[in-house]
Order: structure tokens, then C-alpha cells, then sequence
């Protein structure tokens, strides 16, 4: 123990760190963030070819595909990101220790997730099998159900790759391995285009077919990630089935990933109910169109904090587990203030070219004046979400992902919800009120997240208790001091 204190002797709680360490910090975690955010923009490409695939179909079909779309990141994708999320703490502080079991922690726990996910994947099939009576109890149309369920049937099998595909970025990521990340994902979207022509205009298999061409892209994308970690990574096979793919093994993990889970997905799910209040608003096939627009938008600007969050958790676990709890600190402080800059960046542009980037998903007058005037709002929810993003990342860094998800829950469902219902229904503001709901939730979100972060955090605890996970296989002890 005394080591491990010694390690960060050139620190203390109250230093004040040099304009050269912060910007060593910075070139550090950009060298991270960077390929990450490339990744999420390829990801995100991915999707919208797939959307403009089902377009060039039809109405119909890109109506079922997009209602399928929505059901299956409900249900299934955000639940398999939250949970491999819990991931992040474990393998983090387990590479950035000197440990010599650290490779045998990070081998174990990749394969716990692993099984975690194909047993959460269970559940999540039988639900994909029955989309189409669900929606149909729920009064959908039945013409569109019919083509929702044809492409939720044909990504089954992208439930399999996903539970190898999320825990292996997770795992790389963990140890800074980001560009080879980036180039598989480049490698494996780049075939994307000629996948769907393949399968959609020469086989013409229609929905099914850019089912299929998401699944193999994914499927490559792991193939490629797997790889990788088998021929180049530091990789040893050193699992056996006596370390516990049972309730020893796997309960502290899953205490760790469900709280991850439960966060992400709380505020995933809060943009998918957005669009089912704006369905009840006066001229609803034009609110539900505008939201969908301003929910692509605010996906894409996602990308940038999304990575940060992935990076800082990463940076900060690595530090904890060497022993440097003002290194992580740092790394913290640097996140946040990095956070701040894209948040301001987002809310400047949504401002300044809020007409022109709404001319671009359609002609209809009407539709292109609502999204721009709710442009603006939509960016100052990103100069909370932002920082509130990096914050939850920052948490799971330090293995408290059930503090993320406390504040998501109370922001978005205590606060948010109240007051866009309230906006929007009852004192007649309309589609404006659901965004400025919004707006409060991530307020509330950012300033809770601040406070547990910046005022909350006992960064030398947080270091002792990576101490103590990064010298044991098991996880109880981290678990049970947080």
C-alpha cells in the first residue's frame, strides 16, 4: 500500500498543475479521442446509408425499417453498449497497474462480459422475434409492422457479433489502442456501400437486404477488432472454466455493468419518448419528422462526447490503477474542460447555420422553420450534455457507474420529463416545450454530475480501492466499497 502511495509522491490534493502537464494531458487524451470519434462517425455513417438504402425502396419500407431501427437501439444495442460499458473500470485500472495478473484480470474479465452479454441476448431475441405482435397490441400500422418485423428478424445475428464487438472496444480502448480501432471500423464501413447495392439493387432482396449488409459490416468490423487483438494485442489465453463463469465470477462484474447500463440507457431512451409525445401534438407528421431530423443531429454531435467519455474513463482508470490519483484528476479536470469547448462549438454552430443544415433533409417550408427554431435549443442541451457525458465517463473510470445512473434517472425522468409534458400539453407551448425539457434535464444532469465529480470525488480513496482491484481476480471488495 505504501508503494502505491509513493508512486504519486510528486503530488498532493492541492497541487496546482503547469500549463505543460495540462497540455501533455490534452495531447494524450486527443491522441485517443481522435480515432474514437472518427470510429462513432463511421458507425454513424453506417446507419444513415442504411436509412437511405430503405429510402430509395420506398415509403413504406423506409417507414418499417426506421420503426425497426428504433426498437431494435431500444431494446437491444443500448442495453449491449450499457452493459459492456461496465467493462470499462476493470480493464482500465487493471492495464494501467503494474500488477503481474493484470493481463490474466483483463483476459478474465473479457470473457465474463462476454458470457454476460450472450445471456443478455436471450431475452433481448425473444423480443426481436415478437416485434410485430408487440407493435401491433400497441395500435402500429399494420403494413409497416410487417416490414419492421421482416428487418428485425434479418439482424438477429448482429446480436452475437455485438456481444464480442462491444466488450473488444471496451478492452481496447482500455489500454489506448485506438487507431487500429478506427482503421478496422474504416475497412469494414467502406464495404458497407457496395454490401447494400449487392444485396438491395442486384439480388433485390429489399428490407432484408440492408439487414444483412449491416449485420456482415458489423461482423467484419469484429472479425477485424478479434484479429487484431489475437495477432498483434497482449493477449493471453489464460481463462479456465474454474475462475468462475458462475455467480462468484460474473456477480461482481454484472454489478458493475448494470448500473453502466441502466445510465446510458436511461438517456438513450429518453430521445425515443420525445418522439412518441411529439406523435401528440398537433400536426403530428410534422413534429415526429422535425424530431427525427433534430435526433439525427444531435446523434452526430454525440459522437464527439461520446468519445471523450470512452477516453477520459479510460485515462483516469489507467492512472488510478498505476497509482496516481492526481493523475487522474488531471485527466478528469482536462475531460471537463475539453467538454466545455465542444459544447460551446455546438451551440455556436447550431445558431449560425441553423436554416442551412435544416434545408438539408427536406424542401417542406413549414418542417425546415420548426427544426430551425429549435436549432439554438438543441445546441445549449449540448453544452450540458457535453460535460454531462464526460462526467459519466469519468465515473465509470472510477468504478461508480451507480452514481451516473441515479443522475440520469432523476434529471431526465424527475426533471425533463415534467417539464416538456408540462410545456408542450399543458401550458401550450407544443414541440418547443419538449426540447426545453430537455434542455432542464441536462441541466440538472451536468450540474449533478459536476458536483459528484469535481466537490465529490476522493481521488486518493479512488486509488486504493484500484489497488485493491488490480491485486485480486475477484471484484467483490471494489464492488462492495463503492
Amino acid at each position: 500500500m505504501e508503494l502505491m502511495k509513493s508512486s504519486d509522491s510528486q503530488y498532493n490534493n492541492n497541487k496546482t498543475f503547469t500549463p505543460s502537464e495540462m497540455m501533455e494531458e490534452v495531447k494524450q487524451l486527443l491522441s485517443m479521442v481522435i480515432p474514437i470519434t472518427a470510429m462513432n462517425c463511421l458507425v454513424y455513417l453506417r446507419a444513415v446509408v442504411s436509412v437511405l438504402f430503405l429510402g430509395r425502396l420506398g415509403s413504406l419500407e423506409l417507414a418499417g425499417g426506421s420503426l425497426s431501427l428504433g426498437f431494435t437501439n431500444i431494446t437491444g444495442y443500448s442495453v449491449l453498449v450499457g452493459l459492456a460499458s461496465g467493462l470499462e473500470p476493470v480493464c482500465s485500472q487493471a492495464y494501467g497497474s503494474n500488477g503481474s495478473d493484470k493481463w490474466d484480470l483483463l483476459s478474465v474479465s473479457l470473457v465474463r462480459m462476454i458470457f454476460i452479454l450472450l445471456m443478455a441476448i436471450i431475452p433481448i431475441s425473444l423480443l426481436w422475434v415478437n416485434l410485430e405482435p408487440i407493435m401491433l397490441w400497441i395500435g402500429q400500422d399494420a403494413a409497416i409492422t410487417s416490414m419492421a418485423a421482416t428487418y428485425c428478424i434479418y439482424s438477429l445475428p448482429d446480436l452475437l457479433t455485438n456481444c464480442l464487438l462491444q466488450p473488444l472496444r471496451v478492452y481496447l480502448r482500455s489500454q489506448g489502442v485506438t487507431k487500429p480501432m478506427m482503421w478496422c471500423s474504416f475497412i469494414a464501413v467502406a464495404f458497407h456501400v457496395p454490401l447494400n447495392y449487392v444485396l438491395v439493387v442486384e439480388m433485390g432482396l429489399g428490407v432484408s437486404g440492408v439487414a444483412m449488409a449491416s449485420v456482415v459490416t458489423n461482423l467484419n468490423m469484429m472479425g477485424l477488432m478479434a484479429g487484431y487483438v489475437w495477432m498483434y494485442g497482449r493477449w493471453r489465453w489464460t481463462w479456465r472454466w474454474t475462475d468462475g463463469i458462475g455467480i462468484t465470477g460474473v456477480g461482481p462484474l454484472l454489478r458493475l455493468a448494470v448500473p453502466s447500463c441502466m445510465g446510458i440507457c436511461l438517456e438513450w431512451w429518453w430521445y425515443e419518448i420525445v418522439t412518441v409525445l411529439a406523435g401528440y401534438l398537433a400536426n403530428p407528421q410534422l413534429t415526429v419528422a422535425a424530431t427525427g431530423i433534430l435526433i439525427q443531429t444531435t446523434s452526430l454531435m454525440y459522437t464527439v462526447p461520446m468519445a471523450l467519455a470512452g477516453c477520459v474513463s479510460a485515462r483516469v482508470g489507467n492512472e488510478l490503477g498505476a497509482g496516481r490519483p492526481n493523475k487522474a484528476k488531471l485527466a478528469a479536470m482536462v475531460a471537463l474542460s475539453c467538454a466545455f469547448v465542444v459544447g460551446l462549438m455546438n451551440v455556436i454552430w447550431t445558431i449560425i447555420f441553423r436554416d442551412k443544415w435544416s434545408a438539408l433533409f427536406s424542401n417542406d417550408q413549414m418542417l425546415t422553420s420548426l427544426v430551425s427554431s429549435v436549432m439554438p435549443i438543441m445546441g445549449l442541451c449540448e453544452l450540458g450534455n457535453c460535460p454531462q457525458t464526460t462526467g459519466c465517463g469519468i465515473l465509470r473510470g472510477t468504478a461508480r457507474p451507480v452514481v451516473g445512473a441515479r443522475i440520469n434517472l432523476g434529471s431526465f425522468y424527475f426533471v425533463g420529463t415534467p417539464v416538456a409534458v408540462g410545456l408542450a400539453f399543458f401550458f401550450g407551448v407544443g414541440f418547443t416545450g419538449l426540447w426545453i425539457g430537455l434542455l432542464s434535464a441536462q441541466f440538472a444532469c451536468a450540474v449533478s454530475v459536476l458536483y459528484s465529480v469535481v466537490i465529490c470525488t476522493d481521488w486518493e480513496g479512488e486509488a486504493l480501492r484500484a489497488h485493491r482491484l488490480t491485486n485480486t481476480t475477484s471484484l467483490e471488495m471494489v464492488v462492495n466499497s463503492h
